[in-house]
């Protein structure tokens, strides 16, 4: 079986045709939590599967005469937080949480947006999930926002189901 389901959260955007929920997020004071989290429940690199967004992301980018993005491993601890609870079913999959995670990344922002995709028997989940990113108008203003860091999160389950988020900041 084949799945793939994307969705996409960024300030004052909403997409409801394309499954994107918007969620205003405002710099109000934050306080500073971190939390390890496991990469992974079955064997799957998903720090090369990381790895291999952050590049096609920043590529597209380039692409489109926009500026690379920075990783951030604060994000990224955020990120894989927020696709470890999805493939554990803690969370309904989408961007329940998306405010506080924000604030527990710890660092000033202006804006942030995010971007979640789950796939399921795809050889190549990395660019099913961003090739589904781009081709949705609400994923795609996130990538091609004007945010400057990101954090990307992806974790496998047992069911061999990956998640995969992507918070973006400035």
């Amino acid at each position: 079986m084949i799945k793939t389901t994307i969705y996409s959260v960024a300030l004052g955007t909403i997409i409801l045709s394309s499954g994107a929920i918007a969620t205003p997020v405002t710099n109000s004071t934050f306080t500073s939590t971190s939390s390890n989290v496991s990469n992974s429940t079955v064997k799957v690199d998903t720090a090369a599967l990381e790895e291999a967004v952050f590049k096609q992301i920043n590529d597209y980018r380039v692409s489109q005469k926009l500026p690379k993005l920075t990783r951030n491993s604060a994000i990224d601890n955020q990120a894989r937080i927020h696709s470890q609870d999805m493939a554990n079913r803690k969370v309904p999959f989408g961007h329940t949480g998306f405010s506080e995670r924000v604030k527990a990344v710890g660092i000033p922002y202006k804006t942030a947006g995010e971007n979640v995709a789950s796939n399921y028997g795809y050889s190549d989940s990395v660019t099913t999930a961003v090739q589904g990113w781009l081709k949705s108008p609400g994923h795609l203003a996130n990538i091609k926002g004007n945010y400057e860091k990101t954090g990307i999160g992806v974790v496998s389950n047992s069911r061999g189901e990956i998640y995969f988020t992507q918070i973006f900041f400035r």
